[in-house]
């Protein structure tokens, strides 16, 4: 079942179990979803969808941040909630150790030399990894791996 699939299928659920907050939530999902593909005249696919949760999960953890350092308990709560539901969607995320062998096996993959290769890796590492580690983590991974080896 595609990711879409199993939103609107838990659309449905939550509506017919009277579950507001969560019938929000996922309806904002799906909005954030058909914007992309309005705006881009496309029908996405996982992948691309998965890129989509990423970024409203992005935005919830920034503005969890500036709630909690506001002290408005009540946002922070419901952004808290957002977080968890979407994150629930996603696929599981990579250990550490999982995240040094992929970096490792685009590295040889790439033929990476240096640093000045970081790019290539980035993209390979991406597209195997999409929704499931950190970015940031693993551009950090990469940096100390290719720096290594000069």
């Amino acid at each position: 079942m595609s990711l879409k699939a199993k939103l609107t299928e838990d659309m449905k659920t939550a509506m017919k179990a009277g579950e507001r907050r969560r019938l929000d939530v996922i309806r904002l999902v799906n909005a954030a979803i058909k914007q992309r593909e309005v705006d881009e005249r496309i029908q996405l696919d996982d992948t691309q969808v998965l890129s989509v949760l990423e970024k409203m999960l992005k935005q919830r953890r920034d503005s969890l941040s500036q709630f909690q350092s506001a002290g408005r308990t009540d946002l922070a709560e419901q952004e808290q909630f957002e977080i968890l539901l979407i994150e629930g969607y996603l696929p599981a995320k990579l250990g550490e150790a999982e995240m040094a062998e992929l970096v490792a096996q685009a590295i040889a993959e790439s033929g990476a030399a240096g640093p000045k290769d970081m790019g290539k890796v980035m993209g390979l590492v991406k597209a195997k990894a999409a929704g499931r580690a950190d970015m940031g983590k693993v551009s950090e991974l990469i940096k100390q791996k290719l720096a290594a080896m000069q």
